[in-house]
């Protein structure tokens, strides 16, 4: 055999896609449409892993505001779908995936025929507008393809995507009247002054180009594109909604709302029109970019040079394939449902945020150059520190090694000298609590996940100058007193608590470059938890400046008790850095199994959280808040009592409640793959209870068996031995051939290589 071709052979790369093409294909497993109705947040519509290009629909324009004030209306469309939806307004190209807030929702592109109308109607009376009704019965959501008639128009659209282009295919009736709006005006959270200013210039009769500046989440965000059709256009023109302007200049001496070369204003709408026959389709490329238009263009010609939709699609599709032979599992048909649409919600975010060429726009507003890693933004932090970024640590460890990069960067270009708290699009808008991005930095450094070019002392250094700000959101006076006064902030507590886990990540991190100081500084820091425990009470509770604890408390309510979506019930449990010694300060083993196990089986009544948008009645198990993020490590805390069996029952519990392969089936915001990273870690049977340790504790798998393939090409193997719904107890591990003495197993087991096998029953131990 050729000796070249040998080694292409034995390469990770070639030899895990040679086995990917003879193993079962798992996209069809891929359901886009789960967690789309209630409180999962996710869209159905197109996207290809991390691209900057997400292609989707959106079934209504809430607005924002409603009579000056937060409309709560709104917090349904955060990915700007709901299942439960009639109509479809149009299709947009940004979307964030599960968040509890939102932006984005950009350049919404809707086909129509008959009369051209140009705003999008309403839900109750759709042919007032541009929307069509819409039927569940014809909609296919896959893997980077989506697909629905529109009803109202006779239309069928379909839509695919590269990374930085989304590509739709209309089949339209035979029609003299065939329209394409862009909508320049849509977005997900809008309001009447979110746009700040739009421009379009029309090429020719197929090909447009432009940008639109708003101020949303992220208060300046600037995205241009580049759009062009198959087929040129017989007529364009626009309507523009602005206010009465002040000063319009001499723009009147033209006749500019029909064909004429370009538009600028705060509000427009645009439409181009075709004559179409039967079943003709009209293709549109809509290439994106942070830089310029310019940059947009080269991203579409470089991504998406011809038009065959198919090959698009396919190609996409054979990326997903790819990604999702990183776990393979053996399992039921709702299992691999679950198992492997959670893949796929990892992987939609965080996202590229560059162009072809490298560049993208920084914090700093100047046009930068990525050298030697690929820019992401879209770091929802307060969740994803949790399990997303340790999961890309195993099965992603050089992505992961580049969004560490990307947040660096961020650090040099942030204004405030801080790694990102929560960004989006060059952009950090500080939503949540913590500083978590410390926390990732230092589970990739200790895990070895690095870039050469990254400098592990400055990020050292970065994640210090971070974490000793003192004027940001209470971190002067955790520093001086050891704990946040309840007069300064209304989530003392649990800033308090989460400002603790972070500065033990920064003291691994300190302890593993022999930086000693900082070492000690933070690993006294991260027992400042202890001091919001009131042992009175036997909860963590608000600490009031002058020491003594605020009298009228309620460790039930989520409203105005110190904690952000949460209630001390749950938050008394936040110190995954140190379960030994939580178990110690709430009064021994006994008394914290005994607390641990009223989580699960009390009654939380509505009352305590009905004000609280994130969390509903689908995300609870008894007072366990699963559907959001603070309490994921809980089920595992039994691990450190005398009965670990308990997390194996609890887990077993947990997952067929918060996770069904139906559109209600995610218990509460996927929160861009936090939820989904849980799910996947529990039915392999371990979780990173504390990232910033190389220690995994296990729990009770949920899956027949699994294969992990790494990126080094190396394989992690799971057994499960006598599996089934009642055979939930663990009765021995078997690592590489050794009984575990323990129930944990450590990043290089993985990592290394190697064979876990579970003995299960129906008793435990």
């Amino acid at each position: 055999m050729n000796k070249l071709l040998l080694a292409l052979l034995l390469s990770p790369v070639v030899y895990g896609q040679a086995q990917a093409q003879k193993a079962e294909k798992l996209v069809p497993y891929v359901n886009p449409i789960i967690g789309t109705q209630r409180m999962g947040h996710v869209y159905p519509g197109a996207t290809i892993p991390f691209g900057m290009v997400q292609l989707s629909p959106e079934t209504d324009t809430i607005s924002y505001e409603l009579n000056g004030k937060y409309n709560p209306d709104v917090y349904k469309y955060c990915a700007g779908y709901q299942y439960d939806d009639k109509t479809i307004c149009g299709f947009s190209h940004t979307h964030f995936s599960g968040t509890g807030h939102s932006d984005l929702g950009d350049f919404l592109i809707m086909p129509t025929t008959g009369k051209l109308k140009l705003n999008p109607g309403t839900a109750d009376q759709p042919g007032s507008g541009y929307r069509s009704r819409f039927s569940h019965q014809n909609e296919i959501s896959q893997a980077n393809y989506y697909k629905v008639k529109l009803d109202d128009h006779n239309i069928t659209a379909e839509m695919t995507t590269s990374a930085r282009v989304g590509f739709h295919q209309y089949t339209f009736p035979k029609s003299d009247q065939a329209h394409i709006v862009l909508d320049l005006m849509a977005g997900i959270y809008n309001y009447e002054d979110k746009n700040v200013w739009t421009y379009l210039r029309i090429l020719n009769d197929s090909t447009v180009i432009g940008y639109r500046q708003t101020n949303g989440w992220a208060r300046t965000r600037t995205l241009y594109f580049a759009m062009q059709f198959n087929k040129p256009f017989v007529k364009s023109g626009y309507k523009k909604y602005d206010k009465k302007e002040v000063y319009r200049g001499f723009w009147g001496k033209f006749g500019q709302t029909e064909n004429f070369p370009e538009i600028a204003g705060k509000q427009i709408r645009i439409y181009f029109d075709f004559k179409t026959e039967e079943g003709e389709k009209i293709k549109i490329k809509f290439a994106i970019s942070p830089v310029s238009m310019a940059g947009a263009m080269n991203n579409m010609q470089t991504e998406i040079p011809g038009w065959d939709f198919e090959k698009v699609k396919n190609d996409g599709q054979e990326l997903w394939e790819n990604q999702l032979h990183k776990i393979e599992i053996s399992g039921n048909k709702e299992i691999k449902q679950n198992f492997y649409t959670s893949m796929y919600h990892t992987m939609i975010n965080p996202t590229v945020y560059m162009d072809v060429d490298g560049q993208y726009k920084g914090l700093d507003q100047n046009v930068h150059k990525a050298e030697g890693f690929t820019n992401y933004t879209t770091f929802s932090l307060w969740d994803t520190y949790r399990a997303l970024h340790p999961l890309f640590n195993i099965i992603e460890p050089k992505r992961n090694a580049d969004m560490v990069q990307s947040m660096m960067a961020h650090f040099d270009q942030s204004a405030e000298h801080m790694l990102p708290v929560w960004s989006n699009s060059g952009n950090e808008n500080w939503c949540m609590s913590g500083y978590h991005s410390v926390t990732v930095l230092a589970d990739a450094i200790i895990k070895g996940n690095i870039n050469p070019g990254l400098n592990l002392n400055k990020a050292l250094d970065a994640c210090v100058a971070t974490a000793r700000k003192r004027d940001y959101e209470g971190i002067g006076e955790y520093i001086d007193k050891g704990y946040i006064p309840d007069e300064k902030t209304g989530i003392s507590v649990s800033n308090t608590l989460e400002y603790a886990f972070d500065d033990w990540a920064i003291a691994q991190l300190a302890k593993k470059l022999n930086r000693n100081d900082i070492y000690l500084e933070f690993i006294k820091r991260s027992e400042n938890y202890k001091n919001v425990f009131d042992k009175a009470s036997g909860f963590m509770r608000p600490r009031l400046n002058d020491g003594t604890f605020r009298k009228k408390f309620d460790p039930l309510s989520t409203i105005n008790e110190g904690f952000i979506e949460g209630n001390s019930w749950n938050y008394t449990l936040f110190a995954p850095q140190d379960p030994k010694a939580l178990i110690k300060l709430m009064g021994g083993n006994k008394k914290f199994t005994t607390y641990l196990d009223s989580l699960f089986t009390m009654h939380l009544p509505d009352k305590y959280f009905e004000e609280t948008e994130d969390i509903t009645r689908d995300g609870i198990i008894g007072n366990y808040v699963h559907g959001n993020e603070p309490s994921h490590h809980v089920a595992y805390l039994y691990n450190w009592t005398d009965k670990p069996w308990k997390t194996q029952e609890r887990i077993r519990m947990i997952l067929p409640i918060m996770y069904k392969p139906t559109p209600d089936g995610l218990g509460g915001n996927d929160d861009t793959g936090q939820m989904s990273a849980w799910y996947i870690f529990s039915s392999l049977g371990f979780y990173p209870v504390a990232p910033g340790s190389d220690q995994y504790a296990t729990g009770s798998p949920a899956v027949d068996g699994a294969t992990i393939n790494l990126e080094s090409g190396k394989i992690f193997t799971i057994h499960v031995q006598n599996q089934g719904p009642k055979n939930v107890y663990v009765q021995k591990m078997i690592l590489n051939g050794k009984v575990l003495t323990s129930p944990s197993i450590s990043h290089s087991d993985i990592m290394n290589g190697g064979e876990l096998t579970f003995y299960m029953d129906n008793k435990h131990k």
